[in-house]
């Protein structure tokens, strides 16, 4: 998203305001790592879409959830990056009319938020797989996953386009600024609607799923019944798990000491999530506390802070593909095949 108040005068060659200087060593270098995330953030989520549409199996949930954070992604890298880059070669001034500057925020705040209430979406479905498996059908999955999707890209554009409208003003041709609009009212109504409600539902979910792997370790270990005694048994305990059964009464002890595959699943499917979620944390909470503070307080936050802040939240949509991936074999492989087959 972009942020506000970060115009600096042509007048000033001196500085915090002076980061971006030509020429400068520090200067190109940082802005050629920039353009090396723009490009990286593109190719990897566009990677996972081409994988998404040329592998059969993927054409289903929870692969609609992961299409949708990779379309956001993707929109973020070609379309809010780019201009962003601009932005900073230009000293933070705003070159470019008020049109592409309304259009440069509009698309800012839309495939942010997309990206945020995604990731949202994948962790809500992760938490209903991992806790209610009987309930939770493929059916029931499908319709709810397609649910979400519809109204992540609704929510996204009430908040984006909303100053288009008259919810404050974007652009200022005497200050040459393009920023999100200032309007109080609606800083507290975005940075709610694109943060802080998601952060507060992936916490909540994280701590139910931390909550019910914990309940099943610790029920797990031992289910047994116990009748009558019985006349005739057979047993088979020469390895783990164990199992005995009695003819007529019978008698069922089932001990595993180790994980099943589905415990195994459910584990990975969990530190997925904590991955995901944490880094989500990490890389939108700066941004979004100053974003919320600053109109409200009118704090003067040094526009070098406020460019590390909107690119860490920028570079959220590079990891959210690489964690993703990173955990499922068959995504590995669908790699692998796609390149194999390009040789």
């Amino acid at each position: 998203m972009a942020y506000p108040n970060l115009t600096v005068s042509a007048n000033h060659s001196s500085g915090s305001g002076n980061f971006y200087r030509p020429f400068s060593v520090f200067s190109v270098l940082t802005l050629t790592l920039l353009a090396m995330l723009v490009i990286a953030t593109f190719v990897w989520n566009v990677l996972v879409l081409v994988t998404i549409l040329r592998v059969r199996t993927f054409h289903r949930v929870p692969h609609n959830l992961v299409a949708s954070m990779a379309i956001s992604d993707v929109m973020v890298a070609a379309l809010v990056m780019p201009l962003s880059l601009v932005h900073e070669l230009n000293g933070r001034r705003w070159k470019l009319g008020r049109v592409l500057c309304q259009v440069w925020i509009s698309f800012d705040v839309l495939c942010c938020t997309a990206s945020i209430w995604n990731v949202t979406a994948i962790a809500l479905d992760r938490y209903w797989s991992i806790t209610r498996h009987l309930e939770y059908t493929l059916k029931t999955r499908k319709r709810i996953s397609n649910v979400m999707i519809v109204l992540t890209w609704l929510l996204s554009s009430v908040i984006s386009l909303s100053p288009l409208f008259g919810w404050g003003e974007t652009y200022s041709e005497e200050h040459m600024e393009c920023q999100v609009s200032q309007e109080p009212s609606y800083t507290i109504f975005s940075t709610f609607g694109a943060f802080y409600l998601p952060l507060c539902v992936v916490l909540f979910v994280y701590w139910k799923i931390y909550k019910a792997a914990k309940f099943r370790i610790g029920s797990r270990k031992t289910n047994t019944i116990t009748p009558m005694a019985e006349v005739i048994e057979v047993k088979e305990a020469a390895h783990q798990p164990q199992i005995v059964f009695t003819v007529r009464h019978a008698t069922v002890t089932f001990q595993t000491d180790g994980d099943t595959w589905r415990e195994q699943k459910e584990k990975k499917a969990a530190l997925m999530v904590g991955i995901l979620i944490g880094v989500f944390v990490l890389c939108w909470i700066p941004f979004f506390i100053t974003e919320l503070i600053n109109p409200l307080c009118s704090c003067d936050i040094p526009p070098i802070w406020k460019s590390i802040f909107l690119w860490l939240g920028y570079s959220n949509s590079f990891f959210n593909p690489l964690i993703y991936t990173a955990f499922n074999k068959n995504y590995n492989n669908a790699f692998r095949n796609l390149f194999s087959r390009q040789r």
